[in-house]
């Protein structure tokens, strides 16, 4: 029974405490929390953590006053959602069709919602506001495990995809803007150099905040970054034609002085039109061989379920119905930022467009600089975004190590110093690991998205409350079905691609 005890004393914010001195938790939940080795036994302290139907104020979690906003926290979950993916939904698009995009994005944002409505119904049950804890709950330390685990890999491969972005792009933007040779050997030049700067100076900074609520007012500059990248993807909808003209024949062109050659690239160019003008019309509903790549990138494209709990954790007034609230509105705001970004970007270049948008308006004019200052906007996000990720592998890296151990600023700063270290030693030294986060990706997304909340859902909540045979639990159990059937397909398709030696890959968070 000791074992159990430690685990509940926990608090899924990383910090711990002595049962003796939390004289405001009534002494009938510190008896019932001792009784959690049955996961289908009675729970009685749910009436503590949901709302009553008397009309009374509810009691909030004893464990953790929140004090974020439900703005900021807001914020910090859509920030969450919006991954380097949003670069990629334009190409999706152009292999599916306008309108089977739309429905495959409504599809995973119902889906993503309902999945955050198990996780939330089911720590609303039990008083736990940590995924890892959760996974205690419904398995013992199997669930906990595997929860933590999944976070980890999860969250892991997606900060090294957002380094790899600075990593690329970054040296590219100085480039332009200082007009360099491609050549040159500056170190302001070497992408390995900028990865540990950009690391060392921005993300560790803001990685060292006890709380996550503190991010709210990056997560929302980070947001107004890919607002700026939208509005200028539209933007550039109706100043670009189609077909439109490369750089390469632009340069060539005004290296050209003779009548004869100017007339030869004029009839050469208008050729190209006519050939060109098939493919400047939109496709409702497409299906070609790169369709069942773009599934599992939209499947994963509303990936935030390791940040739900923590920002729950910490939002102030919070409750299941408040905390919801952020979820569905955080989701719907990047709903329509990944609709928006995804038409626009396939109504500019249509077939032609890159499964990375702004390499394709690279193509039109390397120089633009708008292009260049949403460039420098999208590294920002991204930049931005690694800190919230973060927060949620170190907290399952805590639970899993230090269980039982209060705050400590030396364990806080040192687990986040080994993860930077880590993943910029990824970066730098792997240059080609994108099968291995495929891998990671194929399995640990739909485990956290689909498997575990349903899974967790079933467990925890009592029999006598909902039968196995109640419409909830069979929406859980089907719920948790899909989960397996995505990550089947996404295994397959990480196979054909390695065996068909393809250069796609399952792309997204």
């Amino acid at each position: 029974m000791e074992p159990a005890q430690s685990e509940m004393s926990i608090l899924p914010n990383g910090k711990g405490h002595d049962l003796a001195e939390d004289m405001c938790v009534p002494m009938k939940t510190l008896f019932q929390e001792e009784q959690f080795d049955d996961p289908e036994g009675p729970m009685a302290e749910s009436d503590e953590f949901l709302p009553t139907g008397e009309g009374k104020k509810p009691i909030r979690f004893t464990d953790f006053e929140g004090k974020t906003s439900f703005g900021m926290s807001v914020f910090n979950l859509g920030n969450a959602i919006m991954g380097s993916g949003i670069l990629g939904l334009a190409y999706a698009m152009a292999n599916t069709g306008i309108m089977f995009f739309l429905f495959l994005l409504t599809a995973v944002a119902v889906l993503s919602c309902y999945s955050i409505h198990l996780l939330l119904k089911a720590s609303g049950v039990v008083g736990i506001r940590a995924y890892e804890q959760l996974g205690y709950r419904a398995f013992g330390m199997t669930g906990k495990l595997a929860a933590g685990i999944a976070i980890t890999l999860q969250n892991i491969g997606a900060m090294s995809s957002y380094m790899f972005i600075v990593k690329s792009e970054f040296p590219l933007v100085i480039q332009a803007f200082l007009r360099a040779d491609p050549s040159s050997t500056e170190w302001y030049l070497n992408g390995n150099y900028l990865v540990v700067l950009v690391s060392m100076g921005i993300i560790l900074p803001l990685a060292l905040m006890k709380q996550l609520g503190y991010l709210g007012y990056t997560s929302g500059f980070s947001l107004s970054c890919m607002v700026f990248f939208l509005s200028a993807v539209i933007f550039k909808k109706f100043q670009i034609p189609c077909p439109f003209e490369e750089f390469a024949v632009n340069a060539t062109a005004t290296h050209l002085h003779s009548n004869f050659s100017l007339v030869d690239h004029s009839h050469a160019y208008h050729n190209g039109h006519v050939e060109d003008d098939a493919h400047c019309s939109p496709g409702f509903i497409t299906i070609n061989s790169q369709t069942a790549y773009t599934i599992p990138i939209l499947a994963f494209a509303f990936v935030c379920h390791p940040e739900v709990l923590p920002i729950y954790t910490e939002l102030r007034d919070a409750t299941q119905r408040r905390m919801q609230h952020v979820s569905n509105l955080s989701i719907l705001i990047m709903y329509v930022m990944y609709f928006m970004a995804a038409l626009f970007g396939y109504l500019t270049f249509y077939g032609k467009v890159e499964p990375e948008l702004l390499h394709t308006y690279s193509r039109i004019d390397p120089y633009d600089i708008l292009i260049l200052c949403v460039r420098v906007a999208v590294l920002t996000a991204v930049t931005l975004t690694v800190p919230i990720v973060l927060f949620p592998v170190r907290r399952a890296i805590q639970q899993m190590l230090f269980p039982n151990k209060t705050f400590s600023w030396f364990r806080h700063i040192g687990i986040a110093v080994t993860l930077l270290t880590l993943i910029d030693m990824l970066v730098i030294f792997a240059p080609n690991i994108l099968g291995i986060f495929g891998v990671i990706g194929a399995t640990s997304a739909p485990c956290l998205i689909f498997i575990f909340p349903a899974v967790f859902y079933i467990r925890i909540v009592p029999k006598d409350e909902e039968p196995m045979s109640s419409t909830p639990k069979i929406l859980a159990a089907c719920f948790a079905g899909l989960g397996f059937i995505f990550m089947i397909m996404s295994l397959s398709f990480i196979i054909i691609d390695w065996t068909t030696g393809s250069s796609n890959s399952l792309g997204g968070h």
